[in-house]
């Protein structure tokens, strides 16, 4: 049996690739390369640069190997671009997206894991937020997450397709040989220790207005690591005969974006400017998670829980990749 990885050049793809092959699996990657890197596939791996909305070429995958599951990363990711460029999102992450399923489903592959995402609870009516959370999403990009989910239970009802849509927090911290590498950055950490490295003038932080401590706004951060083990726990989930399942996977802790700055300070050693500015579309205030269906669907424990920690790692990689995977 094989893991079809979509997305597996990506930031959380890969190490997720990673540590699927460490483990014993044989994995085949499919990526388009328009934002991951060839550099970060583990070179175990079978790699097809493609589009996962070709049918044409993941049928052929299927054919080709003995692909029993598929993780689904490949999709974007940025907030702020989903509400200038909807139409871009709701083509990748939807349209594509179907495209893929359809095909997984007519090739006899019955399990996903599938990358979802914090952003279609929207505003957090309380806190920490749960699964049965109401979810109404901020942004497109939220609400393109939101639309697969519904495609995974309608494919679940219809098809008997099993899935687990894993709603990650903020995706942080680095693995040797793997870290976050986007072009253009939009996350907290990485453009924080850009500036660290001299790269930017200063951070901008986007809004100080928020009803959180100190007005900025608060998130659950959770190491890439942890994501990428909660990938290989669901997929063992599902083989082992598992319902779908919606989980969410932070932390449980929430830090304003104010003391992560203050955290990369002290881990770096560097002085950080921080420029303040006017709230970014589409953002909320608060996004902390209840991980506890995880543990005990998943038997999942983050083993890197404290944001010193994760901004560590994510220092290690940034300080000797300080051009990303060109370095």
């Amino acid at each position: 049996m094989a893991v079809l990885v979509t997305g597996g050049a990506g930031y959380i793809g890969s190490v997720t690739v990673k540590l699927l092959i460490e483990s014993g699996e044989e994995v085949v990657v499919l990526d388009n390369l328009s934002h991951g890197h060839i550099e970060a596939i583990d070179p175990a791996a079978r790699f097809y640069e493609g589009d996962m909305g070709d049918e044409q070429t993941v049928a052929h995958i299927l054919r080709e190997h003995d692909i029993d599951s598929c993780i689904h990363f490949a999709a974007f990711i940025a907030v702020g671009e989903s509400v200038e460029h909807p139409a871009k999102y709701y083509d990748n992450n939807v349209r594509r997206a179907l495209a893929l399923l359809t095909t997984l489903n007519e090739g006899g592959v019955k399990h996903l894991v599938f990358s979802s995402t914090a952003a279609t609870y929207g505003e957090p009516q309380r806190m920490p937020i749960d699964e049965d959370h109401p979810q109404h999403p901020e942004n497109p990009y939220g609400w393109s997450k939101y639309m697969i989910e519904r495609v995974l239970e309608d494919f679940d009802a219809a098809y008997g397709f099993r899935s687990v849509a894993l709603r990650y927090f903020n995706a942080c911290g680095a693995l040797p040989g793997c870290g976050e590498d986007h072009h253009p950055e939009t996350h907290l950490i990485p453009l924080i220790l850009q500036t660290a490295l001299g790269q930017r003038d200063a951070i901008k932080i986007f809004g100080t207005d928020y009803p959180t401590p100190d007005g900025t706004c608060v998130r659950d951060y959770v190491h890439v690591a942890d994501l990428g083990l909660a990938h290989l726990l669901s997929l063992a989930y599902l083989r082992h005969g598992g319902g779908s399942a919606r989980i969410n996977l932070g932390n449980g802790n929430g830090y304003t974006v104010k003391q992560v700055i203050e955290t990369a300070r002290e881990v770096t050693g560097a002085t950080i400017a921080a420029v303040e500015v006017e709230r970014r579309a589409g953002d909320t205030s608060h996004l902390v998670a209840d991980s506890s269906r995880a543990r005990e669907l998943l038997n999942w424990q983050p083993r890197f829980p404290e944001l010193r920690e994760i901004v560590a790692t994510a220092w290690e990689w940034h300080s000797h990749h300080p051009n990303g995977y060109k370095s």
